[in-house]
């Protein structure tokens, strides 16, 4: 049957239809990117406008990098299966002891940097090594971690602050230097918006020639314009609100290098593909040949690397390392993880989706300021959105209802009636695969060859 002939028999889908089929049919992962528009408009009503000031969404992405540099490790240890603890105080710490080789030391910055990031690596390795290898939950081992490096960071300080020197402050407080004519905006980051959407734009355009090449159904051209439209129209959106202030700062093109790397490893790797088996069920993986050791000790030496990187990137904020830094850093990125998506039982999360957790926090954390909330309720009114946004689908599936995500695909399916719908009640349990960690008492120890082969005999 000709390509004509076959558009004609299908049913005619409404704008609902259209959408959601520009994301692939997968609406749960963009259900927090809607909250997250919607927390936008409505902190930008409440302001008339203010919000959404130049100055306002700089702030919002350098106040609220190093919890995104966190969110992207923590969501690949969440995927594994495993919970880390520790990553406020390693952050103190290794922000101590970079402090402290700049000003006793005479480190130059970019040896500090370096420093700074082989002691992550050595920090991961140690915590790595108990849990992989030893078999101690990862819970225990980044708690004792919590305290042993808080008490190392303390006792570096010694009870007062380091300050660090000018060049190094701009990791976090620099910005992109200004280049060409004057435009009244900053011409460096309209030409990275550019490269931005033409990247959109290959990438689309390539997805569609893999798709055909395989013999896959291909998307037609409306959706891929859609998408194609819609994603650079938010690029360019943040980029002219950027352009007009000071430019991209130099933190917000680390994360931004830190999140394609981390989404490339995650998707488009064997390892990244690994980490997914492993928390999906740890029994299967291991039987199949992943090697569950060895992904559990890299995932925490990744996670205290990138706790390395975030620990620099506040103490360059903050211009000095202080005894207190780190507090609640790990409640803060964990929460990212699970407000993004990432399921409480291991082997579902995106490193998109913790960026956009990551983002719903420090949305309400600056518009609730904005707004003048009193700093006591704005934890409160987190804890609440965190608790929601985790328990609210399990609830309406132990009950039966349907879940806001349902609600969420039935609206934007409009007048589709061609896609039937099951309504049968979901347990809880059975609303995300189980990782295997609570079908056996020693998840993380592997299972003996021989034992294998004589039950293989039997």
């Amino acid at each position: 049957m000709a390509e004509t002939d076959l558009a004609k028999t299908q049913p005619k889908r409404g704008f609902g239809g259209i959408v959601k089929d520009v994301f692939s049919g997968n609406v749960r992962q963009y259900g927090m990117l809607i909250a997250l528009v919607l927390l936008i408009l409505l902190f930008t009503v409440l302001s008339n406008g203010g919000f959404l000031a130049p100055r306002n969404v700089n702030s919002l992405l350098v106040q609220n990098a190093y919890i995104l540099i966190l969110a992207i490790g923590m969501v690949m240890v969440i995927i594994a299966g495993h919970i880390d603890l520790s990553v406020g105080s390693v952050c103190a710490f290794v922000g101590a002891t970079v402090a402290l080789a700049m000003r006793d030391w005479n480190f130059p910055w970019y040896l500090a940097i370096l420093l700074g990031l082989v002691m992550g690596i050595v920090v991961g390795m140690w915590q790595g090594f108990w849990v992989a290898y030893v078999g101690i939950p990862a819970f225990i081992v980044t708690l004792a971690g919590m305290l042993l490096f808080r008490g190392l960071d303390l006792m570096i300080l010694n009870a007062e602050s380091i300050p660090v020197p000018e060049e190094f402050q701009k990791i976090a407080n620099g910005y992109l230097p200004a280049v060409g004519p004057n435009t009244n905006y900053h011409n460096l980051t309209l030409l990275l918006a550019a490269l931005g959407v033409a990247a959109v734009i290959w990438l689309e355009m390539r997805r569609r020639a893999g798709l055909k090449k395989h013999n896959m159904k291909v998307p037609s051209m409306t959706q891929s314009v859609t998408k194609i439209v819609l994603m650079s129209a938010a690029i360019i959106v943040v980029a002219l609100l950027l352009a007009s202030y000071k430019g991209i700062p130099v933190v917000g093109l680390i994360l931004l290098t830190l999140v394609i790397i981390y989404s490339f490893i995650t998707q488009k790797t064997v390892f990244g593909r690994h980490i997914y088996a492993v928390g999906g069920n740890r029994n299967a993986a291991r039987l199949t040949g992943v090697n569950t050791r060895r992904v559990d000790f890299l995932v925490m030496v990744n996670m205290s690397l990138l706790a390395g990187i975030a620990g620099m990137v506040y103490t360059a904020y903050l211009n000095a390392a202080n005894p207190k830094d780190g507090t609640g850093f790990e409640l803060d990125a964990i929460a990212a993880v699970f407000i993004g998506g990432a399921a409480v039982t291991g082997g579902i999360g995106t490193v998109v989706g913790s960026m956009i957790g990551g983002l719903v926090m420090g949305v309400l954390n600056l518009g609730l300021a904005y707004q003048s909330v009193d700093q006591n309720l704005i934890q409160v009114i987190k804890g609440l959105v965190l608790l929601t946004a985790v328990a609210f689908d399990v609830l309406s599936k132990m009950q039966g209802k349907p879940s806001i995500i349902g609600m969420i695909q039935r609206a934007m399916r409009g007048g589709d009636t061609n896609v039937l719908e099951d309504r049968t009640p979901v347990r809880a349990d059975e609303a995300a695969p189980r990782t295997g960690v609570s079908d056996v008492s020693a998840s993380t120890a592997d299972i003996e060859p021989g034992l294998i082969s004589k039950n293989d005999n039997q």
